[in-house]
């Protein structure tokens, strides 16, 4: 099982200034960070995709082609990009070029995004919200797999045998993972095209997950899909220390972000008893010490056979000492535990 981590680029908010962390600042830690990911043997990182003054990336492949300068191994995939609001052409030239650049390391995650902002910045319609990803993510697969492409939709010009370069490494194709929340017209989707699935847990309990992803298990293999090739990942927010002040303290970071976010959702305010409930043994808060979160990843691989975990670990814009210290513990002393398993 790979073990990766995600990240926002969540930005602090200083209530005495009213503004929020310099973009730029975070930016630079953030390849920091990934360079001692790949240091430390985490296998995959992906970067997400916000068009809000609370995130410092819109463009993540920008900050992938940097991370692929100053790593080697690692993975580097978008975490989501949000193929709506985006161009399938472009989409796959960015990362057909972070493809060349890191030498085969670039995936795709797509996805709706769980974040409107970039259809009005685009100049698209939330009344085709379902249509627009349907038809774009025909679009990108097309792509993908053909160099010469011919495709029309309802909501984009054709393409009439036009070429698409440069080409990614592997006869041209990337991987590309569909990421889902919880609804099971896109895991459904998903099975039936046979796309490598990646499942947001952020909240509640693991185990109310389990019958969408054994849906997903069986509506792949009733497509004739080969089930030797079919991937799952489960994403869920995740800190590692062994220091329990930093553990309790974090959960103030991470309130301010939910909070925020939940403002304009209707959430009632994050709660302390939200936060220790999560960390619990049922919970999907992949927070604690080394020996905690290695044992729930492992109670996850077992529960839902999945190949892939990313830690989501920037909620909040926890300070950057304390983020380096963090991936450390979570390459140099989960991952051991989960290979020995």
């Amino acid at each position: 099982m790979e073990l990766g981590i995600g990240m926002f680029g969540d930005l602090a908010f200083d209530r005495e200034t009213g503004k929020y962390r310099d973009a730029g600042v975070k930016i630079h830690e953030i390849l920091e960070q990934v360079k001692l990911m790949d240091e430390v043997g985490i296998d995959v990182f992906a970067m997400g995709e916000h068009h809000r003054p609370d995130y410092a990336i819109s463009s993540p492949e920008i900050l992938l082609a940097a991370a692929a300068s100053i790593t080697k191994n690692i993975k580097l995939a978008s975490g989501v990009t949000v193929l709506s609001s985006s161009e399938p052409v472009k989409v796959y030239e960015d990362f057909s070029t972070l493809d060349l650049i890191s030498n085969g390391r670039a995936e795709i995650f797509v996805g709706r995004g769980s974040f409107i902002e970039s259809f009005p910045l685009y100049g698209y319609s939330l009344d085709d919200y379902e249509k627009l990803f349907e038809e774009k993510l025909e679009l990108l697969l097309k792509i993908n797999s053909e160099e010469n492409v011919t495709w029309s939709g309802q909501l984009r010009a054709p393409m009439n045998n036009q070429t698409v370069y440069p080409r990614a490494k592997n006869a041209g194709k990337l991987p590309i993972w569909r990421a889902v929340g919880g609804t099971p017209q896109s895991v459904l989707n998903a099975a039936q095209l046979g796309m490598p699935l990646v499942v947001a847990i952020i909240g509640g309990m693991p185990i109310q997950f389990k019958s969408l992803i054994e849906f997903y298990k069986q509506e792949y293999k009733n497509a004739g899909h080969d089930i030797a090739n079919m991937q799952i990942a489960v994403h869920s927010h995740t800190f590692v220390s062994h220091d329990q002040k930093v553990i309790d303290g974090y959960f103030h970071s991470y309130k301010s972000q939910m909070d925020r976010i939940g403002s304009s959702r209707g959430w009632a305010p994050y709660t302390k008893m939200q936060y220790e409930s999560g960390r619990g043994k049922d919970g999907a808060l992949f927070i604690g010490n080394p020996s905690e979160v290695a044992d729930k990843i492992a109670s996850i691989k077992d529960l839902f056979g999945i190949t892939r975990f990313i830690g989501h670990m920037d909620v909040g814009d926890p300070t950057h000492d304390i983020m380096m210290e963090s991936i450390r513990l979570l390459g140099e002393e989960v991952k051991p535990v989960i290979q020995a398993l």
